[in-house]
């Protein structure tokens, strides 16, 4: 655990998939940095990695906040999606101003507006704005859908070989968390990404019918897509334990991607990364066996 130089990273979320994604890299590539995380005698594993310093705290205890971003330059800010994320992220904002931090890094999402009828959006947008209203540099980082996403179906794709959502026939390019993970880490490591926003999307715009193809050709058996209305998804995802809060988001996020509004596709990852981006097909051989 114990590095030649100072640590002047800090990432929050690092127990999650992109978080933990992040700090795998940066470990990889000899980058000392801290990872902040609400308990370190439950994160104890993540100290395997070379290179990590784990730190103590909390989104909502701003007072761990300036102890954690301690001689910290450039953070990169993630928090759960919940209710309070919005509120959580912009005490965060403000703690790093005050501790001097030079660049914030923030995980926000495509299409980020604050006139969005979609929750999300707006608190992306609402975060955004603190930022630049610091005046401390910044890069957005604002990915698709992800792929991962699809892993909240694999039970139902196991057992029943057929998935749902109210998709209908929009086109998402949506986008493997570990090329959100590696364009976080060339702009944690790296100059020139002051300022920017940087909309993320994997290599192609697939339709759920056409997802349920490609899992169909990788796990060698029929796999079917079902659209379903707004509310038996809602419903669903209640059922599944998510908060109404949460589910509300959701049916707002597919009410959008119902409208082809996520269906560009760029090429920022490989620009960023020098590396193209997973294909679903990847991402589904690659987590085949959470499919079978």
């Amino acid at each position: 655990m114990s590095t030649q130089q100072p640590a002047t990273i800090l990432i929050t979320g690092a127990t999650g998939n992109i978080g933990k994604e992040l700090i795998a890299r940066l470990s990889a590539q000899g980058i000392p940095f801290k990872a902040m995380v609400r308990s370190i005698e439950k994160a104890k594993d993540l100290e395997k990695l070379p290179g990590i310093t784990l730190v103590q705290g909390n989104f909502d205890d701003p007072h761990s906040l300036n102890t954690a971003l301690h001689g910290i330059e450039k953070a990169f800010l993630l928090t759960n999606s919940s209710e309070q994320a919005e509120a959580q992220q912009i005490t965060f904002v403000q703690a790093a101003k005050g501790a001097g931090v030079r660049h914030i890094v923030k995980l926000s999402q495509w299409a980020a507006d604050e006139h969005s009828p979609v929750r999300f959006l707006r608190y992306h947008a609402a975060v955004e704005a603190a930022v630049k209203e610091t005046g401390i540099a910044y890069t957005f980082l604002r990915p698709n859908l992800f792929m991962q996403g699809l892993l909240g179906f694999r039970d139902v794709i196991r057992s029943g070989h057929k998935f749902f959502a109210s998709a209908g026939d929009a086109k998402i390019s949506l986008i493997d968390v570990r090329d959100i993970a590696a364009v976080a880490a060339v702009v944690l490591t790296g100059d020139g990404h002051e300022n920017k926003t940087y909309d993320l999307t994997g290599p192609a715009s697939l339709t759920h019918h056409q997802l349920a193809d490609v899992f169909s050709q990788v796990l060698g058996h029929q796999i079917t897509f079902v659209d379903v209305p707004a509310p038996a998804m809602k419903e669903a995802l209640l059922g599944a334990g998510f908060p109404e809060w949460q589910a509300d988001g959701l049916l707002e996020d597919y009410t959008h991607y119902r409208l082809n509004e996520a269906a560009e596709v760029l090429p920022t990852v490989a620009e960023v990364t020098g590396h193209p981006p997973h294909t679903f097909e990847q991402f589904v051989t690659d987590h085949a066996f959470l499919f079978r």
